[in-house]
Order: C-alpha cells, then structure tokens, then sequence
C-alpha cells in the first residue's frame, strides 16, 4: 500500500531529471521515510477509529486492531508513527522551505478528516475527493519544493501549483481508485454501520462501470501534457498500468456483487497505481538520456 505515499516525490524526482536538474539524494530519501511512516498513522488511525465505530467487526480482516485485538497499542503505534513521520519533514522543510511542512500538515489534516472523529467525511462518501487533493496537488507540491534547491533566508518560495497540478492530478486519480475499490467487498457493512460510501450511495453495478472512467481519466490527465508538447513521448510509459487496469475492470464487471470474489480489486488497483505512476516517473527522467526534448 505505501507505493501511493511514495508517489508523488517520485514523480517530482523524474520530473526535475527530465528538465535537467539536480535532484538532492538526502532530501528524497528523508521525503521517503517520511512519507511512508505518515500514511503509516493514517492506515492505523483509520483502523483505530473504524474500531470505535464497528463498521472493520466483520468485514476487515486486514485491520490491524482486528489482528491484534489491541486498539490502545495500536492508537500508540499510529501516534508515534505521525510524531516522527512531521519531525522529519519539518528536517525537509528546515533544508528546503517551511512551505513543505505546511503543504504536508494540509495533507495530514484531510487524512484526519477523512475518517477521525467528529468529522468522519468518508462517512458521507468525501473520501475520495479528499484523497485526491492529499495524494495530488498538496503532496506533490511539497516533494517539487523539497527536490529544489534551498531557499535563501528571508525570501519567499512560491507554491508551484501548475507543474504539481500537471504532474500529479493523474496519477492522484489512481490513488483515489485504491480507494474507491476497497469499498467493493463491504457494502453490507458500511451500510449497516452508516457508512456512506460511494459505492453504498450508487449500488456495486454503477460504481464498477465508473472504474474504466477512472482509469481513462487518470491516463488521460497523464497524457495531456505529452499531446500539448510539454513532455517527452516517453512520458506515456505510464502505460505499463494497462495489463492491471484491464483485470480490474473485467473483475469488477463480472463480480461487483460477490464479495468473496473481489477482496483483491483494491490490491489490482493498486498495482494499476504503482506501475502506471512508476512508469510516468521514469519515462519524464529517462526521456534527456535517449535524445527526447526535455520536460517543460
């Protein structure tokens, strides 16, 4: 699951290579370790407060306060998780820019809100968006800031919004797939535990046949810049996502009503994730080393 944390300064690192410029080894390893241990709180504290409410009782035998039967060492282990993940990136912000911490506090917040209690937004089927903005723009914005050189004392360093936004809106989408498929095999569930997902709100059969779209549109937002000439042709290498995509899709067309059957659809999307975002990374990078125009 921590391919969608480390993402986006993955994308960033393939970003800056493809135009030319240096990428600060330190400052990726330390985004890295941070970025993991950060969704590291998330997926606890989501486990602990899914355990408040007894929506994970029967239907999450991933959960790990189900695994344990320890909600308080669990509740602890998120905590220290979240103290050291922010102690890191404040030493990333400290050697890059205070924008960083401030973009990945913004990003932690709407984790928070996503399933903490009083706000519990993925209750009322806002996960998804919220997602989006977390694992896109937000995070995105703050690896490209981490990367770049630091800036002088006493100057302002401005939050680069259009490149995040080009760079990690589709690959973004992806991740909101990750999440958007794990509600598939706990409808019963979640409806029962007042869960309003989107897939409780539409029914399994319309949420499956929106799963193409999103994968359309993830490539399509990956694709954009290639057409507009502002990435190299070998940005659409994020392409080797498709094999996963296609049996995500036929999984859930043929299955969406069988929870025994699609427990891995979130596992599938995942891959989908990993491999298309990974393949973008890589192919901005590589695109100077094999003679293609470099990243605008």
């Amino acid at each position: 699951m921590y391919a969608v944390a480390v993402m986006p300064v993955l994308l960033a690192a393939g970003w800056r290579w493809g135009r030319g410029l240096p990428v600060r080894a330190d400052q990726l390893l330390l985004f890295l370790l941070a970025a993991v241990l950060l969704l590291a709180w998330e997926n606890l504290a989501n486990d602990v407060f899914d355990a408040d409410t007894g929506v994970d009782a029967g239907g999450k035998p991933h959960s790990v306060v189900n695994l344990t039967g320890r909600r308080d060492r669990v509740s602890a282990l998120a905590n220290g998780a979240l103290v050291v993940g922010l102690g890191l990136m404040a030493l990333v912000a400290l050697r890059s820019s205070p924008v960083v911490l401030a973009l990945v506090l913004a990003c932690c917040g709407l984790g928070y809100v996503y399933q903490g209690p009083p706000f519990r937004l993925g209750y009322r089927g806002l996960g998804e968006p919220l997602c989006w903005l977390a694992f896109g723009p937000c995070a995105t914005a703050a690896a490209l800031l981490a990367l770049a050189p630091a800036a002088a004392a006493g100057s302002s360093t401005p939050v680069p919004w259009s490149q995040a936004l080009a760079l990690g809106s589709g690959p973004a989408l992806a991740t909101t797939l990750v999440l958007f498929c794990s509600h598939f095999h706990q409808v019963a569930e979640d409806a029962a535990h007042g869960k309003r997902s989107p897939v409780v709100r539409l029914g399994t059969a319309t949420a499956a046949g929106l799963v193409p779209w999103f994968i359309a549109a993830s490539f399509a937002l990956q694709w954009a810049p290639v057409l507009l000439g502002h990435w190299p042709l070998t940005a659409l290498l994020g392409v080797v996502g498709l094999p996963p995509a296609r049996s995500l899709i036929q999984l859930l067309r043929d299955h969406h009503d069988q929870p025994e059957r699609i427990g891995g659809s979130k596992f599938l999307a995942l891959r989908f994730q990993a491999l298309s975002g990974l393949g973008l990374a890589a192919g901005l990078a590589v695109a100077p080393l094999l003679g293609f125009a470099g990243v605008r």
